[in-house]
């Protein structure tokens, strides 16, 4: 398989085969494409431990690096899932917040490993496209949300 052009790296404290095995069972066009263990001791691990993991969530190529406890995941950094309805919004959500992850608000949420996530319906986002008064009423009513509620957001955007 060749290298993509353009990967992510996720930094991981030691854990990143977990997460890919993780988000390859939770997301669809996901999977663990290697792993790879370090070929000598490096400052957070030793040889035969692993070292990177190459990987896709949800088509887009990543690669985790089990670099130590040095560095830590931010909302600076997330990924944005677009879902079509509140079914696939739960499945999403409830995977992460249920395997360990963290609520937030208006549609984001921590797994694990720290890796903030939006999980976020397309009626949001086409609402917020949509401007004005649809666009304030729809945004208002996410603000009081954690998970987003796919029926208040259609209500809002209907005024």
């Amino acid at each position: 398989m060749a290298t993509a052009k353009n990967t992510i790296c996720l930094w991981f404290d030691k854990d990143a085969e977990e997460a890919a095995r993780f988000y390859e069972a939770t997301f669809p066009d996901s999977q663990v494409t290697a792993v790879h263990k370090a070929p000598s001791d490096y400052p957070s691990g030793k040889k035969g431990d692993v070292l990177t993991v190459q990987f896709t969530v949800l088509g887009i190529p990543c690669l985790g690096l089990n670099g130590g406890p040095v560095f830590k995941q931010t909302e600076a950094f997330s990924f944005q899932i677009a879902t079509d309805d509140q079914d696939e919004t739960d499945r999403y959500w409830d995977a992460i917040v249920g395997n360990d992850g963290q609520e937030s608000a208006c549609g984001w949420c921590k797994d694990k490993w720290g890796l903030s996530w939006q999980v976020t319906p397309r009626t949001l986002t086409d609402a917020l496209a949509a401007g004005g008064d649809e666009a304030r009423r729809a945004f208002e009513a996410m603000m009081d949300m954690k998970k987003i509620d796919v029926a208040r957001i259609e209500a809002a955007r209907r005024g």
